[in-house]
């Protein structure tokens, strides 16, 4: 071999190495590609959601966005991608017990390094840590909270109705109802959908029956409770909301509820604070253009629900790298304000800058630093195995001519059954 060929021998080996190594610092430069699988699709909710997308893009990742409509579809293709090897980076589900079936089977990789470091046992309410936290490790980041009981009112219809100011019990809050009703205006938009009839009832429930019985049936199966005049009261009270709904209330969709609320066609929306975001997609304020009240009366019990993304099990390094990196940056300060004051609900901390935040979220973030106000959202204390026979009871006694001792029964039944 001459001393040419040597030469051009080295310069290959040489380049081919260059090569390598750029291959390899580029493979290591790429952004971390996060397939998100999620079911924000309303107006608000994809305006909330790519906040995150350029908070995580910001950060030197890639947000691949899995949009599915339905919350039961979007968990559904979750599960399916899980157990058929196609597993996305990370999908959302409520902070609940929706996703303790697949941290049991060892489905799901924690980020407990991400949670001790960003001190989640201290910040975040102990509702949200419980329903986070399986044995130790965090298999979930919660990304927002909501309150499912708001009660949203349209200033305009209010005015028409001679409605002065907001109600401070149920039973003045019935007689707004009336009054909305004889000015000719719906008088409480429903969604006639089966998760829409569960809120609205534990809304009642717990402003009605109190805490206390609240706690006793949802968390301690207590058939004395459910077997109670006072629970029997609070089915008589949720079915009063049946004469104030419209025709057209089957099947609709909660977001075009909340856009009668918007045009001054309907009153009031009893409906979880994600509603606000199709308020602020239409460029209505808080306080001016639309009104919302957690209860009835200072006192009344705050109910803690909300978001999570879970990060299904990979042993792919860019993938654990990814799942950490988006678990960090959907908790951070900057991006829970700027995805809460879109999406409408609350930062899972309260160490943020509320200024940007609307007079709900405000009132929301003062009443969750009274613990005692807190309560738990009941998926967070029922399987949702369980939930779902509630709900089942509840829609029929909703959409039947059934009496509330009957309901009763069956609701004492389901729980039993568990």
């Amino acid at each position: 071999m001459n001393k040419a060929t040597q030469l051009t021998g080295a310069v290959a080996l040489a380049l081919a190495s260059l090569a390598s190594i750029d291959s390899a610092q580029a493979l290591e430069q790429a952004p971390l590609k996060a397939t998100v699988i999620h079911w924000w699709t309303s107006g608000g909710e994809s305006a909330a959601v790519k906040q995150f997308a350029d908070a995580y893009n910001k950060a030197g990742g890639l947000w691949v966005d899995n949009a599915i409509a339905g919350a039961d579809q979007s968990r559904s293709t979750t599960i399916n991608r899980i157990v058929g090897g196609n597993a996305p980076t990370a999908a959302q589900f409520n902070t609940s017990k929706q996703f303790r079936d697949i941290v049991d089977q060892g489905l799901l990789n924690n980020v407990d390094d991400v949670a001790v470091k960003g001190n989640w046992d201290q910040i975040m309410p102990a509702s949200i840590l419980a329903a986070i936290k399986v044995n130790g490790h965090f298999y979930a980041a919660p990304v927002d909270i909501h309150m499912p009981a708001w009660f949203f009112y349209s200033k305009a219809a209010f005015k028409k109705a001679g409605i002065a100011a907001e109600p401070q019990t149920y039973d003045e809050f019935l007689a707004d109802l009336a009054k909305l009703k004889a000015a000719g205006i719906v008088p409480l938009v429903f969604g006639g959908q089966v998760w829409q009839e569960k809120i609205t009832f534990d809304a009642i429930f717990a402003l009605v029956g109190g805490k206390e019985l609240y706690l006793k049936i949802y968390r301690d199966r207590d058939q004395k409770a459910v077997n109670s005049d006072a629970f029997k009261q609070v089915l008589v009270a949720f079915k009063k909301l049946h004469g104030f709904i419209d025709a057209g209330s089957p099947g609709r969709n909660w977001n075009d509820a909340t856009a009668m609320v918007v045009s001054g066609r309907a009153g009031v929306q009893i409906m979880g604070d994600w509603a606000k975001g199709e308020f602020s997609a239409a460029k209505q304020v808080a306080g001016k253009d639309f009104g919302c009240f957690p209860g009835f009366g200072a006192a009344s019990p705050y109910i803690v629900a909300g978001d999570a993304l879970v990060f299904p099990k990979s042993s792919d390094a860019n993938t654990v790298k990814a799942q950490k990196l988006l678990a960090s940056v959907v908790t951070s300060p900057m991006a829970q304000v700027a995805f809460s004051a879109r999406k409408g609900s609350i930062p899972i901390r309260g160490d943020v800058d509320e200024t940007s935040l609307d007079i709900c979220a405000r009132e929301g973030l003062a009443i969750m630093r009274d613990k005692t106000r807190q309560l738990a959202n009941s998926e967070m204390l029922t399987s949702p195995d369980l939930n779902g026979a509630l709900q089942d009871v509840l829609t029929n006694f909703w959409n039947k001519n059934e009496t509330p001792e009957a309901a009763q029964k069956a609701f004492a039944a389901a729980l039993q059954g568990e």
